[in-house]
């Protein structure tokens, strides 16, 4: 009955034009943005690790997938290693999508590694992935791309200072401002409850939270790559059905994101789906089309959200020190990003898709950053 009563509540709550539900957030103080982002030093030796799960299940998202063509597409950069670890969906299922991926990858001309099996689970025993990505990291400076949980990240550096000072960057997908939610539809949709549609977690922290606190704790150069950013681009049936015109991978790829498609017009309400993962990787390549700042990320509860229900308020934070809660477990500056160029969304197309735009082309040569 308790639970009956409850659950009647949490309805009866999404009902009412609360605006934290209607929008996905309550207002918090600005953050000093950067436009086209502080400069960092541009990737070369890249280390990806995945929890892909692309055609798993109707609520498994293509995203992991879409990132990984992104980069081994590129001539730029150097995958030096690729590594599954559990998350979107169970390691068997992750490790198998991203072998799957990467032997299509290749029959498309891309140079990838073969993938190292990671964790699967928190604080998981020695692994493949863990000593390749130390052996990988003993070779130079390495950018990882952490796509899913951060646990097989954590467990190879943890007590190796030695291997963390040859993190060039943690680009990981992750994080948010006090006092918002993970909403897609923000109240503009009609899919379930009353429009609300459903609410997501902050996955990859939720997953392992003591691998992100670890990670935090080291202090390492760091950029989040938060849901706040994937809102600014949806992807949508027009842009799966170009993408099944590219090679071996694009259909595959596509094939396997249309229920998730689905999933959000059906329970979302909404056209499209936001690529999460896919504008880390982005990211890794063009940087200075997203719009960040330097600020404090900490681990703690978000006190704002205590009595929302569906929110745990236990969270990944970053804002201004001033926000910062008062039990908080470990913080770091890292730089946050907020908003990307308009114009990523076309240039991302034409990189999955395999054309070129003009925009493409005049962005062929990568902008030089400082070391």
């Amino acid at each position: 009955m308790a639970a009956m009563v409850l659950a009647a509540l949490a309805v009866l709550l999404l009902a009412m034009p609360v605006s934290v539900w209607r929008t996905g957030r309550l207002p918090a103080p600005p953050l000093p943005i950067i436009k086209n982002g502080p400069d960092i030093a541009a990737a070369d030796r890249v280390w990806i690790d995945t929890d892909a799960a692309c055609g798993v299940g109707r609520r498994t998202d293509p995203d992991d997938c879409l990132a990984l063509m992104l980069l081994a597409r590129d001539p730029n950069i150097r995958i030096v290693g690729m590594s599954s670890v559990f998350g979107n969906a169970d390691l068997e299922d992750t490790d198998r999508t991203a072998r799957t991926l990467a032997g299509k990858l290749r029959r498309d001309g891309a140079r990838v590694p073969a993938v190292l099996p990671g964790a699967d689970a928190p604080a998981a025993a020695a692994t493949p992935a863990q000593a390749g990505l130390r052996e990988a990291l003993a070779g130079g400076p390495l950018t990882i791309v952490a796509l899913g949980p951060l646990t097989n990240v954590s467990a190879a550096l943890k007590g190796r200072p030695g291997l963390q000072q040859n993190v060039r960057r943690v680009v990981a997908v992750m994080g948010r401002r006090p006092g918002h939610i993970f909403h897609p539809s923000e109240g503009q949709g009609d899919g379930i409850l009353f429009g609300h549609g459903p609410v997501f977690r902050d996955l990859n922290f939720d997953m392992d939270r003591e691998a992100a606190l670890d990670l935090l704790a080291m202090q390492l150069p760091m950029s989040l790559i938060p849901y706040d950013v994937a809102r600014g681009i949806s992807l949508t049936e027009a842009d799966l059905d170009r993408l099944a015109r590219a090679g071996e991978t694009g259909p595959w790829i596509a094939s396997g994101a249309r229920e998730w498609l689905d999933f959000w017009r059906e329970d979302i309400g909404l056209d499209g789906f936001h690529p999460f993962d896919l504008l880390a990787a982005a990211y890794v390549l063009r940087p200075e089309r997203f719009d960040c700042a330097v600020a404090l990320a900490w681990i703690g509860r978000d006190h704002r959200l205590d009595n929302l229900p569906l929110v745990d308020p236990l969270a990944l934070q970053v804002g201004l020190r001033a926000e910062r809660s008062d039990d908080a477990m470990a913080e770091t500056d890292l730089i946050y990003c907020v908003g990307i160029d308009p114009a990523l969304r076309a240039w991302l197309m034409s990189k999955l898709a395999g054309t070129r735009t003009r925009a493409d082309g005049a962005d062929a040569e990568r902008t030089p950053r400082s070391p």
